[in-house]
């Protein structure tokens, strides 16, 4: 709990210091907003501060920093390393400069950003790229809240009926009709969940694994029950939004046409990866007693163990939430657990239909303009929402590819940022370093992992090429670029 504890207090100090840092570098000033200068009553519009804040981190919470943490908890308190580090110098910098970035762009969406500063073709491939994660995540956050709903009552075709049922409302409505009045309260419950958590840890303070004494085995996941992959880099893309996510850069801008000052980007966007982290740090924390803690781990209570790691965690979700926070707790929780990838579906198609549109540049105001683009989203998620179903780990097999999706974007993310910020003369070393060391996780993971090339420990030395490459293609481009100011 040492480890926990040292955690959480460095995930504060980082939002005090180092968000205080990012933010001088990018520089907010008094400047026009879009979502004053562009007003169109349905996706541009003012909203106070603190309603930004909770949407904002109800969007880009979904059951990542839950389940992530869950199955990132079997490597072992490492874990706590890549949250911390990981949410504080590369997705709170990467969540902000992002929002902020769309700000200054009149409320662009990521690819428009990606195509301004990395080009028109890179534009045009992550613009597919971008729009089949959301795709994806929204297949992804049906099918995990409606097994939950599952194990309280219902049939799981009707919570997934009635789910997608409110994914077409809550997609086509303006932004402050169903999002701006109920995502507070869903984020309220989200939070109160992770508070409840993190009183039950303090209270009862079980004993589970520290830093210090299990430092000496960084090689390789340290439960007997997980997946055989190492350390590195199946951690960075198990532990996604409770570190950094792409998927994130696709909602700040969605936040980014409803501030109405620059300077409220800090405790939005950063504010908000800082909280996320800090209900996977608690949920990491819960994880580990149930794997290693004393007393009574709580693994074997959980039936389908035995079937593998990924589909046990919304069991533990559902047995913690029951076992420990009593009936008013337990429904509360399993609230906020249920809504928070719910919402984060309903905003992917959101995301979706807006970076379409902009692709298309077609006017969202008519309503059937927006069925037109939302129609076929819903069409190709159904498909595969339907393969999940038909399919025994379809769900498992859809989450990994989504994991590694996710992270390939928050890639191209921070190597738009880091372009903008050479541009602006301002410090790309917030960037810089965040964009090559994800590079080499996500190109090392698609050689390695039997999801993709399945090279085994062979492909490593291409990882480290694909390191080698970034490094060279940065230090031309920074040249070329330096010459052309000159």
């Amino acid at each position: 709990m040492i480890s926990f504890v040292l955690s959480l207090v460095a995930l504060v100090i980082g939002y005090f210091f180092y968000g205080r840092l990012v933010e001088r570098v990018f520089g907010p000033d008094d400047r026009v907003t879009p979502a004053v200068a562009k007003a169109d009553g349905l996706d541009y519009i003012v909203l106070p501060s603190w309603k930004i804040f909770m949407i904002q981190f109800l969007n880009i919470a979904g059951t990542g920093p839950i389940f992530g943490a869950i199955m990132g908890a079997k490597f072992g308190p490492v874990a706590y390393l890549w949250i911390v580090f990981g949410c504080i110098f590369a997705g709170a910098t990467h969540d902000y400069l992002s929002g902020m970035l769309s700000m200054r762009h009149d409320g662009a969406g990521l690819p428009e950003l990606i195509g301004q500063y990395l080009g028109k073709t890179t534009k045009n491939i992550m613009l597919v790229f971008t729009v089949l994660l959301l795709i994806i995540v929204g297949a992804v956050f049906v099918y995990s809240p409606a097994e939950i709903l599952h194990s309280i009552g219902g049939d799981t075709l009707m919570w997934i009926i009635i789910i997608f049922s409110y994914y077409v409302i809550a997609t086509m409505l303006p932004i402050d009709k169903i999002i701006g009045k109920i995502y507070p309260l869903f984020a309220f419950s989200l939070l109160f969940m992770a508070a409840a958590l993190m009183v039950w840890l303090f209270l009862h303070w079980p004993t589970v694994p520290e830093l210090w004494n299990t430092f000496y085995n960084l090689g390789a996941a340290t439960h007997p029950d997980t997946w055989k992959d190492n350390i590195f880099p199946a951690l960075f893309i198990t532990i996604a939004c409770g570190a950094i996510s792409g998927f994130h850069a696709t909602q700040s801008p969605l936040m980014a046409r409803c501030v109405k000052s620059e300077k409220m980007g800090r405790p939005i966007f950063y504010g908000a990866m800082i909280t996320e982290g800090i209900v996977a740090l608690i949920w990491a924390t819960v994880a580990s007693w149930f794997f290693y803690g004393t007393p009574a781990p709580g693994y074997t209570l959980i039936e389908q163990a035995t079937a593998g790691f990924h589909t046990s965690a919304p069991a533990v979700v559902n047995l913690v939430c029951n076992e420990w926070l009593g009936v008013v707790g337990a429904i509360l929780a399993m609230l906020g657990v249920v809504a928070a990838p719910i919402t984060s579906g309903d905003t992917a198609f959101r995301s979706a239909r807006l970076i379409v549109a902009e692709w298309l540049k077609m006017n969202q105001r008519p309503i059937p303009k927006r069925l037109l683009i939302c129609i076929p989203l819903f069409a190709i998620s159904i498909a595969m929402l339907v393969w999940q179903i038909e399919n025994p780990d379809g769900f498992n097999t859809i989450w990994q590819y989504f994991g590694w999706s996710n992270q390939a974007l928050s890639v191209f993310t921070l190597w738009t940022i880091t372009v903008y910020l050479v541009r602006n003369n301002k410090c790309f070393w917030l960037t810089l370093i965040p964009a090559l060391f994800m590079t080499t996780v996500c190109s090392t993971y698609f050689f390695v992992s039997k999801q993709f090339l399945g090279l085994g420990n062979d492909g490593y030395p291409y990882g480290a090429v694909c390191l080698g490459v970034a490094i060279v293609w940065f230090v031309l481009w920074y040249r070329k670029n330096n010459n052309l100011k000159q």
